[in-house]
Protein backbone atom coordinates (compact mmCIF):
# COMPACT_ATOMS: atom_id res chain seq x y z
CA UNK A 1 0.00 0.00 0.00
CA UNK A 2 1.38 3.36 -1.30
CA UNK A 3 0.57 5.89 0.30
CA UNK A 4 -0.76 21.73 11.25
CA UNK A 5 -1.91 20.77 14.07
CA UNK A 6 -2.92 23.38 16.29
CA UNK A 7 -0.21 24.28 18.89
CA UNK A 8 -3.06 23.92 21.72
CA UNK A 9 -3.24 20.18 21.07
CA UNK A 10 0.70 19.85 20.59
CA UNK A 11 0.77 21.14 24.11
CA UNK A 12 -2.42 18.37 25.51
CA UNK A 13 -0.77 15.46 24.14
CA UNK A 14 2.13 16.44 25.98
CA UNK A 15 0.92 17.11 29.25
CA UNK A 16 -1.13 14.27 28.84
CA UNK A 17 2.18 11.58 28.06
CA UNK A 18 4.48 13.63 30.17
CA UNK A 19 1.36 12.95 33.18
CA UNK A 20 0.73 9.60 32.32
CA UNK A 21 4.47 8.44 31.88
CA UNK A 22 4.84 9.73 35.57
CA UNK A 23 3.02 6.44 36.63
CA UNK A 24 4.70 4.11 34.65
CA UNK A 25 6.41 1.27 36.22
CA UNK A 26 9.96 2.28 37.38
CA UNK A 27 11.11 -1.84 37.00
CA UNK A 28 12.93 -3.47 33.50
CA UNK A 29 12.49 -6.88 34.14
CA UNK A 30 15.92 -8.21 32.90
CA UNK A 31 16.43 -5.69 30.53
CA UNK A 32 19.80 -4.27 30.55
CA UNK A 33 20.68 -1.86 33.80
CA UNK A 34 20.79 1.43 32.93
CA UNK A 35 24.44 2.06 32.62
CA UNK A 36 24.27 -1.17 29.84
CA UNK A 37 22.65 -0.09 26.20
CA UNK A 38 19.38 -1.21 25.17
CA UNK A 39 19.01 -2.76 21.46
CA UNK A 40 15.95 -2.39 19.60
CA UNK A 41 14.84 -4.32 16.12
CA UNK A 42 11.85 -3.05 14.35
CA UNK A 43 10.33 -5.55 11.74
CA UNK A 44 7.74 -4.93 9.49
CA UNK A 45 6.21 -2.70 6.73
CA UNK A 46 5.03 0.79 6.00
CA UNK A 47 3.28 1.27 9.14
CA UNK A 48 7.22 0.55 11.03
CA UNK A 49 8.93 2.50 8.86
CA UNK A 50 6.71 5.58 9.02
CA UNK A 51 5.51 6.46 5.78
CA UNK A 52 5.02 9.72 5.21
CA UNK A 53 5.83 10.61 8.53
CA UNK A 54 9.92 12.13 9.39
CA UNK A 55 12.06 9.53 10.15
CA UNK A 56 12.20 10.81 13.73
CA UNK A 57 8.13 10.28 14.30
CA UNK A 58 7.57 6.49 13.00
CA UNK A 59 6.79 4.51 16.25
CA UNK A 60 10.13 2.62 16.47
CA UNK A 61 12.11 6.01 17.25
CA UNK A 62 9.56 7.45 19.33
CA UNK A 63 9.46 4.59 21.53
CA UNK A 64 13.48 4.77 22.39
CA UNK A 65 13.01 8.51 22.98
CA UNK A 66 10.50 7.69 25.61
CA UNK A 67 12.73 4.66 26.96
CA UNK A 68 15.67 7.29 27.42
CA UNK A 69 13.68 10.20 28.42
CA UNK A 70 13.26 7.58 31.75
CA UNK A 71 16.94 7.31 31.72
CA UNK A 72 17.42 3.92 29.88
CA UNK A 73 20.90 4.17 27.49
CA UNK A 74 18.81 2.89 24.26
CA UNK A 75 20.23 2.48 20.69
CA UNK A 76 19.13 4.03 17.48
CA UNK A 77 16.50 1.25 16.70
CA UNK A 78 17.47 -0.99 13.51
CA UNK A 79 14.72 -0.97 11.14
CA UNK A 80 13.91 -3.69 8.50
CA UNK A 81 10.73 -2.64 6.64
CA UNK A 82 9.54 -1.68 3.54
CA UNK A 83 6.01 -0.38 2.19
CA UNK A 84 4.24 -2.37 0.27
CA UNK A 85 5.79 -5.41 1.95
CA UNK A 86 3.79 -8.73 2.32
CA UNK A 87 4.84 -11.17 5.21
CA UNK A 88 6.59 -12.99 2.06
CA UNK A 89 8.49 -9.80 1.49
CA UNK A 90 10.22 -9.72 5.39
CA UNK A 91 10.23 -13.30 5.21
CA UNK A 92 13.06 -12.98 2.37
CA UNK A 93 14.36 -9.46 3.24
CA UNK A 94 15.66 -11.40 7.00
CA UNK A 95 16.69 -14.69 5.34
CA UNK A 96 20.13 -13.43 5.02
CA UNK A 97 20.19 -11.37 7.72
CA UNK A 98 22.68 -10.70 10.43
CA UNK A 99 22.67 -12.76 13.58
CA UNK A 100 22.71 -9.71 16.21
CA UNK A 101 20.35 -10.50 18.89
CA UNK A 102 18.86 -7.62 20.30
CA UNK A 103 17.28 -6.09 23.72
CA UNK A 104 13.84 -5.93 21.86
CA UNK A 105 12.30 -6.80 18.83
CA UNK A 106 8.98 -5.73 17.48
CA UNK A 107 6.80 -7.47 14.73
CA UNK A 108 4.36 -5.78 12.72
CA UNK A 109 3.09 -7.20 9.63
CA UNK A 110 -0.08 -8.27 7.55
CA UNK A 111 -2.20 -5.51 6.19
CA UNK A 112 -0.29 -5.75 2.81
CA UNK A 113 -1.36 -9.61 3.16
CA UNK A 114 -4.78 -8.14 3.19
CA UNK A 115 -4.58 -5.42 0.84
CA UNK A 116 -3.24 -7.97 -1.88
CA UNK A 117 -5.74 -10.40 -0.84
CA UNK A 118 -3.68 -12.92 -0.12
CA UNK A 119 -4.45 -16.27 1.94
CA UNK A 120 -4.67 -16.07 5.63
CA UNK A 121 -3.81 -19.52 5.52
CA UNK A 122 -0.49 -18.31 4.09
CA UNK A 123 -0.30 -15.32 6.38
CA UNK A 124 -0.82 -17.96 9.23
CA UNK A 125 2.14 -20.04 8.51
CA UNK A 126 4.60 -17.31 7.53
CA UNK A 127 3.67 -14.85 10.58
CA UNK A 128 4.38 -17.52 12.80
CA UNK A 129 7.49 -18.48 10.95
CA UNK A 130 8.30 -14.28 11.46
CA UNK A 131 7.50 -14.52 15.06
CA UNK A 132 10.12 -17.28 15.48
CA UNK A 133 12.91 -15.49 13.86
CA UNK A 134 12.06 -12.01 15.55
CA UNK A 135 12.36 -14.51 19.53
CA UNK A 136 15.40 -16.16 17.90
CA UNK A 137 16.66 -12.20 16.89
CA UNK A 138 15.47 -11.62 21.22
CA UNK A 139 18.25 -14.55 22.12
CA UNK A 140 15.12 -16.34 22.74
CA UNK A 141 13.90 -14.38 25.68
CA UNK A 142 9.89 -14.03 24.58
CA UNK A 143 9.39 -11.21 27.10
CA UNK A 144 11.40 -9.36 25.06
CA UNK A 145 9.22 -9.57 21.93
CA UNK A 146 6.02 -7.51 21.05
CA UNK A 147 3.39 -7.94 18.26
CA UNK A 148 1.58 -5.12 17.20
CA UNK A 149 -1.58 -5.39 15.82
CA UNK A 150 -2.70 -4.38 12.17
CA UNK A 151 -4.14 -0.71 11.83
CA UNK A 152 -7.73 -0.65 10.14
CA UNK A 153 -7.14 2.11 7.55
CA UNK A 154 -10.72 1.43 6.57
CA UNK A 155 -11.73 4.40 8.30
CA UNK A 156 -8.65 6.23 6.05
CA UNK A 157 -9.85 9.04 3.21
CA UNK A 158 -7.55 6.19 0.76
CA UNK A 159 -10.59 3.77 1.99
CA UNK A 160 -13.37 6.31 1.30
CA UNK A 161 -14.37 4.27 -1.95
CA UNK A 162 -13.33 1.01 -1.25
CA UNK A 163 -15.68 -1.86 0.74
CA UNK A 164 -14.62 -0.49 4.10
CA UNK A 165 -16.71 -2.60 6.35
CA UNK A 166 -15.12 -5.99 4.23
CA UNK A 167 -11.95 -4.57 5.48
CA UNK A 168 -12.64 -4.04 8.59
CA UNK A 169 -14.08 -7.47 8.99
CA UNK A 170 -10.90 -8.54 7.51
CA UNK A 171 -8.31 -6.80 9.34
CA UNK A 172 -10.12 -8.44 12.46
CA UNK A 173 -9.73 -11.29 11.42
CA UNK A 174 -5.94 -11.02 10.47
CA UNK A 175 -5.88 -9.92 13.89
CA UNK A 176 -7.06 -12.79 15.58
CA UNK A 177 -4.57 -14.95 13.86
CA UNK A 178 -1.77 -12.71 14.73
CA UNK A 179 -2.41 -12.27 18.27
CA UNK A 180 -3.56 -16.10 18.71
CA UNK A 181 0.04 -16.94 17.21
CA UNK A 182 1.45 -14.61 19.60
CA UNK A 183 -0.13 -15.48 22.42
CA UNK A 184 0.65 -19.43 22.06
CA UNK A 185 3.98 -18.75 21.38
CA UNK A 186 4.37 -16.46 24.55
CA UNK A 187 5.22 -12.99 23.41
CA UNK A 188 3.62 -9.86 24.24
CA UNK A 189 0.82 -8.13 21.97
CA UNK A 190 -0.51 -4.79 21.82
CA UNK A 191 -3.09 -3.87 20.44
CA UNK A 192 -3.13 -0.07 18.23
CA UNK A 193 -6.35 -1.11 16.11
CA UNK A 194 -9.01 0.88 18.17
CA UNK A 195 -6.66 3.75 18.40
CA UNK A 196 -6.31 3.84 14.22
CA UNK A 197 -9.97 3.70 14.44
CA UNK A 198 -9.68 7.16 16.30
CA UNK A 199 -8.80 8.25 12.90
CA UNK A 200 -12.43 8.37 12.06
CA UNK A 201 -13.26 11.17 13.79
CA UNK A 202 -10.01 12.67 14.43
CA UNK A 203 -8.00 13.75 11.15
CA UNK A 204 -5.03 14.54 13.21
CA UNK A 205 -4.35 10.88 13.49
CA UNK A 206 -3.61 10.32 9.55
CA UNK A 207 -1.15 11.46 8.14
CA UNK A 208 -0.74 14.03 4.55
CA UNK A 209 -1.28 11.11 2.33
CA UNK A 210 -4.44 10.42 3.35
CA UNK A 211 -3.26 6.53 4.75
CA UNK A 212 -0.77 6.27 7.23
CA UNK A 213 -0.89 6.88 10.52
CA UNK A 214 0.62 10.50 11.68
CA UNK A 215 3.13 11.17 14.22
CA UNK A 216 0.67 12.12 16.94
CA UNK A 217 -0.78 8.86 16.15
CA UNK A 218 2.95 6.84 16.45
CA UNK A 219 3.18 8.74 19.70
CA UNK A 220 0.41 7.09 20.99
CA UNK A 221 1.66 3.44 20.21
CA UNK A 222 5.00 4.34 21.26
CA UNK A 223 3.52 5.45 24.68
CA UNK A 224 1.73 2.21 25.02
CA UNK A 225 4.63 0.01 23.90
CA UNK A 226 7.58 1.85 25.84
CA UNK A 227 5.11 1.28 28.82
CA UNK A 228 4.54 -2.61 27.93
CA UNK A 229 8.56 -2.66 27.82
CA UNK A 230 9.25 -0.85 31.30
CA UNK A 231 7.20 -2.94 32.92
Amino acid sequence: MRGLMFLPLFILLFLNVSSDTKTMSKSQGDLPSQDSTISFLALGDSYTIGQSVASSENFPTQTVNILRAHHLTVSDPDIIATTGWTTSDLIAAISNGNQRIYSCVTLLIGVNNQYQGRSTEVYKSEFKSLLESAIRYAGNSKEHVYVLSIPDYSVTPFARRLDTSKIAKEIDLYNLINKTIALQLGVHYLDITPISRESKNDPLLIAADGLHPSAVQYKKWAYLLARMIMK
